[in-house]
């Protein structure tokens, strides 16, 4: 591992000269130039490395589909014996799902790409004892680097010297704020995060300025390994389309060994000669394979991916991601700006005298500090007013407002603060005004302002930081500070997942015009303490709930500290007892021991890259359907893992919404709840497209293959199933994009996505309704050729409007688990539009000439569509009938 040093430790846990004389560098002059040439040209340019795969390919990669090679091969014969129209028509459908398929695939962009447009261009280093800048990509192992505010880091460092340098780790871990950094060595393992005296790849400088030794470059960074993990990961096939692929797979070899069956039969026991076997044998194929299946399931998939982007504010990119939304058994999301604000805010201060809440949420200045659930006025008390004062003062950040939003440029903490005092003050500038500061520091935990009121000249020291150190400049000057109880209140806090932060000020009897740690030796007097929260969406909670009816599990994964994450998780009703795992503990453990204890942890904390994808794997290898919901590129390789990637649209990184199957326009997680709805109806909407559309391909095969066991002439030509297919397929089957979802359908655990796709009813369902319109079919074409005396021609056109009709009848009864005459009746009224439009296409094709030329139609008398219709509504009565019966059943067991 490149974070590794040769004897296997990480660099982090080294002193700096060691890590120094391991890479045979300088601390202060740096690489000679000659030398760092030769790193270059043996480790290689520090970038990385993409591979892209050619539009082409993608298109070629379409056709490898069962159902497909099957219309190729019947294209190669229908060509062999002249059929040139069947060959047409045929290609026809092939060219339609392929472009298909290609435009899905073609539609999702690169991530990697995005991840290389994050790093940084040009490099400081110091070679030769001399600071200069180069392009990134020369940067080489040993390299002593120079950064400061505002600079990109080119590569992974370890730290040689800091000065009040922090910095943006975002990308990598998630969390917002600005990481101090310092030098020293560290003790054990830590995650990312917490490696104080590394700096990696991507990240961005904030505050002050540093240099530190190139430990690793392009694929071994942080951000690299990333990189690289994306790669690794291609996006699964969708449960939906597992499932679909197998059942068009099972369905074509059954086609295929029938129609062997039959040919052989036929070769041997019939008087057909080999040609017209050939065709019959051709045509029955066609007729059987449902060829508009990958059209119906697309057509659906794409209205549903319209109604997302449209009344949902939900961006799918990939078409079959639409309904795997409706099979998502775990949701594990990142916690920071999703499931909460990204917005700190005070929520409680404790000061000697009284304890107070304050309402309103996020930077907006709208709320009041509240005593005994009563508004307070600030000059009620002054150790009150000193302590907005005091946390106003001491604040290395602004807060403005941007476009109706009110927003920080600085630390989240301090931003808190800034929002807490225009509550009190509103527009009111401040009295006064800052003379020196100390800044913020790692090493020391505080930051301290000396400032001077505008007109009365009075100076004081306003000090806000870390409890413990500010507890010990109080210890100093009041003997009677009880610090185990105000240590017992920081520890209530924290245990609900507020950051605490302690106030102190101190007024000087003399004017200074700076000021040093030694000032606050005494005289600092203690004002309180600040509980500060990272506030949950209230919308959130709700969605949550809903998700935990519908049998949809949330799990949180954090950067943050595990007690701080599980607070934020009881607060959003993750689960009735949450538990919590830190990255490190689930690193103890081998992929089967994750795999057995995943289920039992709602809260993942101090993660990395490398745990979210774990996690995921983990869930899925113990059978769920896992949703990642992430911004950040540290979330990448588990977006592009999951089941179905979601990223946020706003504050979400290229990189991740590139990784991801679906964008959340608004940032909003409580758009789940409406996207999962909207998945299941698409789901059931597909399901009942499918169960619609088999029986009349069984249907059409049957008819062949009893007229070749009868010896017969065929009743219908491959032309004419295909229209009955594919036309219909895209015409009628648009009702189910209309469908309404069913009624609870949030009240309904996720569907077990290892049950067979079709269930034993539903085969039986499929069954008998193929053998009636086959066999009332066959019955119409022999009495009209034998009984009525019409040309086969026009039989055939009967047959074809036969089949039409009963498809139109028994859209009725499918469309619904319900009566089909029941109030459900008119709630699709697109549905009698489409069948509308059906209707005129069918008459098209039996009476125009150009239609009847190609399809090989003729027109047809009244008694002939009586026969049609007929069929249709007969269709329609049996299968209303099983229905009925089956309810019946039902409510009888319940």
């Amino acid at each position: 591992m490149a974070e590794n040093s040769e004897e296997g430790k990480p660099y982090y846990q080294f002193e700096t000269e060691k890590v120094v004389d391991q890479f045979d560098s300088d601390a202060k002059a740096g690489l000679e130039s000659k030398e760092a040439k030769k790193r270059l040209e043996q480790d290689g340019p520090n970038e990385i490395k993409q591979e892209k795969t050619s539009k082409w390919k993608i298109l070629i990669r379409q056709l490898n589909n069962v159902v497909i090679y099957i219309l190729i091969a019947a294209v190669v014969l229908t060509l062999v014996m002249g059929e040139y129209s069947d060959a047409v028509v045929i290609s026809l459908v092939i060219i339609a799902n392929t472009f298909i398929g290609y435009y899905q695939e073609v539609n999702a962009s690169d991530a990697l790409e995005k991840i290389k447009d994050m790093l940084s261009t040009q490099a400081t280093v110091i070679r030769d004892n001399k600071r200069v800048d180069i392009p990134a990509e020369e940067v080489v192992k040993g390299d002593l680097i120079y950064i400061e505010a505002g600079d990109n880091i080119p590569a992974d460092l370890r730290l040689v010297s800091t000065e009040n340098m922090k910095v943006q780790e975002s990308s990598l871990t998630g969390e917002s704020g600005s990481v101090s950094k310092q030098t020293d060595p560290l003790e054990g393992k830590k995650s990312t995060g917490d490696q104080s005296n590394m700096a990696f790849s991507s990240t961005s400088v904030t505050n002050g300025n540093g240099t530190g030794i190139v430990v690793a470059t392009a694929e071994e960074t942080e951000i690299g390994k990333i990189s690289s993990a994306v790669s690794d990961q291609s996006h699964k096939k969708t449960p939906l389309m597992k499932e679909i692929d197998g059942l068009g797979k099972n369905i074509s070899y059954v086609i295929l060994g029938v129609a062997a069956l039959l040919f052989v039969l036929g070769f041997f026991f019939g008087d057909y000669t080999i040609a017209a076997l050939s065709l019959a044998v051709i045509t029955m194929i066609v007729g059987s394979i449902p060829e508009g299946l990958p059209a119906t399931t697309s057509v659906v998939l794409a209205m549903g991916v319209r109604t997302l982007a449209n009344k949902k504010n939900t961006i799918v990119k990939t078409l079959p991601a639409a309904e795997t939304l409706g099979s998502v058994d775990v949701i594990a999301t990142d916690k920071t700006g999703t499931l909460t604000r990204n917005e700190m805010t005070v929520q409680k201060i404790l000061t000697p005298e009284k304890t107070y809440e304050v309402t309103g949420v996020g930077y907006a200045p709208e709320g009041d500090i509240m005593y005994e659930e009563k508004p307070v006025q600030i000059d009620e008390s002054e150790t009150l007013k000193e302590l907005v004062q005091s946390g106003y003062e001491a604040n290395e950040t602004t807060l403005e407002k941007e476009e109706d939003k009110w927003v920080i440029n600085g630390e989240p903490t301090d931003g808190s603060f800034l929002t807490l005092y225009r509550k009190v003050h509103q527009t009111k500038e401040s009295d006064y005004e800052e003379i020196d500061r100390i800044p913020f520091d790692s090493e020391y935990r505080y930051i301290v302002s000396l400032s001077e009121h505008k007109e009365t000249g009075e100076q004081k020291v306003y000090v806000k930081g870390s409890p413990d150190k500010v507890f010990e400049m109080v210890q100093g000057s009041e003997s009677d500070f009880d610090l185990s109880y105000w240590q017992e209140k920081v520890e209530e806090l924290s245990s609900q997942g507020q950051r605490v932060v302690a106030v102190g000020v101190k007024k000087l009897d003399e004017k200074k015009q700076d000021i040093d740690h030694t000032d606050l030796e005494n005289g600092v007097k203690f004002l309180g303490i600040v509980g500060i929260i990272d506030p949950p969406r209230d919308e959130v909670i709700d969605s949550i709930k809903t998700m935990r009816e519908a049998g949809v599990e949330v799990k949180m994964i954090t950067g943050d500290h595990p007690s701080t994450a599980k607070a934020i998780a009881e607060q959003l009703g993750l689960a009735d007892n949450v538990k919590a795992i830190t990255g490190l503990e689930l690193e103890e453990m081998s992929d089967d021991e994750l795999t057995d204890r995943i289920n039992d942890y709602e809260v993942f904390a101090r993660t990395t890259p490398d745990n979210k994808l774990r996690i995921v794997k983990a869930y899925q290898r113990s059978g769920k359907v896992v949703a990642m919901v992430g911004d950040g590129v540290n979330d990448a390789p588990a977006l592009k893992t999951s089941d179905i990637g979601v990223a946020m649209g706003q504050k979400g990184t290229d990189v991740s919404k590139d990784s991801a199957s679906m964008v959340l326009a608004n940032d909003d997680f409580s758009t789940m709840k409406t996207a999962i709805h909207e998945g299941r109806r698409i789901y059931d909407n597909i399901k009942k497209s499918i169960l619609y559309l088999l029986p009349t391909s069984f249907a059409e095969g049957l008819i062949i293959a009893i007229t070749l066991l009868l010896q017969n002439d065929l009743p219908l030509r491959a032309t004419q199933m295909l229209w009955i297919n594919m036309v219909s397929a895209i015409t009628i089957q648009f009702a189910f994009i209309f469908e309404p979802a069913e009624e609870g359908i949030m009240n309904r655990p996720p569907r077990d996505t290892g049950e067979s796709f079709i269930n034993k009813r539903q085969a039986f369902e499929i069954g008998y309704v193929s053998i009636l319109m086959a066999g009332l079919s066959l019955v119409a074409f022999e009495w009209l050729t034998e009984s009525y005396g019409v040309d086969q021609a026009t039989a055939s056109t009967t047959v074809v409007n036969i089949m039409v009709m009963s498809k139109i009848f028994y859209l009725f009864n499918i469309r619904t688990r319900k009566p089909a005459f029941s109030k459900e009746f008119f709630t699709n009224k697109m549905a009698f539009v489409i069948i509308g439009i059906m209707l005129i296409l069918q008459i098209i094709l039996t009476y125009v000439p150009f239609m009847q030329r190609y399809f090989y139609t003729e027109g047809l008398s009244v008694v002939e569509w009586f026969i049609a219709i007929g069929v249709g509504i007969l269709v329609l009565i049996v299968a209303e009938t099983d229905k009925l019966i089956r309810l019946k059943v039902l409510n009888n067991n319940n």
